[in-house]
């Protein structure tokens, strides 16, 4: 009986004690809650029975930076606003009268936001300072610059029109994991970035597992650049080398300005090598359209040489000597036969004989020449005939060529698949019950 009273007294020196330390909790402002709060140095996640951690994503922000066409990389600007709760960190109204008070963003734990499909993140804190409620909610908001690898179809290029999806999610080690519960709240941010434009984002995740989140990035190209400096230029080459049929080929003029246009597209590719997309395993169609127009260049040059081959020797044998003028050769030669075969006709039969031969000489000259104009003017005319009929075969070229094109850009052809990023080895497929039991 003796022992009760000095336990109680015991108890009320303890709670004394207890008081003096703490000090009176009403006299305790904002800063000094946030002291004792820093001083339990809660470093380590919050972890339950279950040993799974809750992130509530309450909005995001997205802004595209930029996008490598050549390296099919996006680079990405993506302010999370999150809050979670750690009971630790609460407080009763009775003991502190503050509803919420500032903590600094290192002296506790803060969650860290994976991005599957990411080849490089850096992540930065949005303010220094975290807001935790009375409750044990904690409110933080982070930016995350992240490059992800994203495979665009560029088989239409320029006229593009492609998604690319940006992973955010928690982590998870075997029963141990971090689930964000993301809302639909995201907002897009400055959508126009050079020749891409961003035109939508959305939240969306996968229908097989339920902890994969990812925003699903809406992009296109404005084509009008990638228009006037590819596709236009080699269209007014090809329209140009398909006029210079009206070009004569004998003077060798229409020659000239064939190899003029394809040294120029030939130094065009050259240029535009290093700007070109890859494509990926969707090469774009205009590397094809380029080579068809090369071939076709080529093949317009070579034929206006052989057809002015044709128009002087009257050959395409290229290893053909080429004839000297029929006109030269049998006034040089005729002449000296006709005085050699005079002098000896003057010698033997008189001067009418002379005369008689060479009159016979002179009409074999004139039936030479015009045998030979005749056979020239015969193989000008059958060259011409070639060359409206080459002109004709470039112009239904041209012209199926067109009509192939358009339909296949209205077709389907290639498709790519840019959720196949995920890593499933880290699954859980034991048995073993990873949950707290008491008992």
């Amino acid at each position: 009986m003796v022992l009760k009273p000095s336990i109680s007294t015991l108890i009320l020196i303890m709670l004394s004690l207890t008081v003096m330390t703490c000090g009176n909790s009403t006299d305790c402002d904002r800063r000094c809650l946030a002291n004792i709060l820093v001083k339990k140095e809660l470093l380590s996640a919050p972890q339950g029975d279950n040993c799974t951690i809750r992130v509530n994503i309450t909005s995001i922000q997205y802004e595209t930076l930029s996008f490598d066409t050549k390296e099919m990389q996006m680079n990405s600007r993506i302010k999370v606003n999150m809050q979670w709760k750690d009971s630790d960190l609460g407080w009763t109204n009775d003991t502190y009268r503050f509803p919420t008070v500032v903590l600094p963003v290192e002296k506790i734990w803060t969650p860290r936001i994976v991005l599957d499909n990411a080849v490089e993140t850096t992540t930065e804190p949005y303010t220094n300072d975290v807001q935790v409620r009375r409750d044990g909610v904690v409110e933080h908001s982070v930016i995350l610059f992240t490059t992800v690898s994203c495979e665009i179809n560029l088989f239409n290029y320029p006229y593009v029109f492609g998604e690319c999806p940006v992973a955010i999610n928690g982590w998870s080690q075997k029963s141990c994991s971090l689930t964000l519960s993301i809302a639909n709240n995201v907002t897009l941010i400055s959508g126009s970035r050079g020749e891409w434009q961003t035109l939508s984002v959305s939240k969306n995740e996968d229908k097989t597992q339920e902890d994969r989140n990812y925003l699903f990035v809406t992009l296109s190209i404005n084509p009008f650049g990638a228009f006037v400096t590819l596709i236009l230029p080699s269209a007014l080459i090809m329209f140009a080398d398909l006029v210079s049929f009206a070009l004569p080929f004998e003077g060798g003029e229409r020659n000239s300005f064939k190899v003029t246009l394809v040294l120029s597209f030939t130094m065009f590719l050259l240029i535009l090598n290093e700007h070109l997309p890859n494509g990926g395993n969707c090469s774009p169609l205009l590397h094809y359209h380029f080579s068809f127009c090369l071939v076709c260049l080529v093949l317009s040059m070579l034929i206006s040489i052989v057809l002015t081959r044709l128009s002087v020797d009257g050959s395409i044998l290229p290893c053909r000597r080429v004839k000297v003028h029929p006109t030269l050769d049998t006034q040089t030669h005729g002449s000296l036969d006709a005085e050699k075969d005079t002098g000896v006709i003057e010698k033997k039969c008189g001067g009418v004989t002379s005369e008689q031969a060479a009159l016979q000489k002179i009409v074999k000259f004139l039936e030479n020449m015009k045998k030979d104009d005749k056979q020239t003017e015969d193989t000008m005319a059958f060259s011409y005939r070639l060359d409206k009929m080459f002109f004709y075969f470039f112009v239904f070229i041209y012209i199926s060529y067109i009509i192939i094109l358009i339909c296949i850009t209205r077709t389907d052809i290639c498709k790519v698949n840019n959720l196949d990023f995920w890593d499933d080895s880290e699954r859980d497929d034991d048995n073993f019950d990873y949950s707290y039991n008491p008992d």
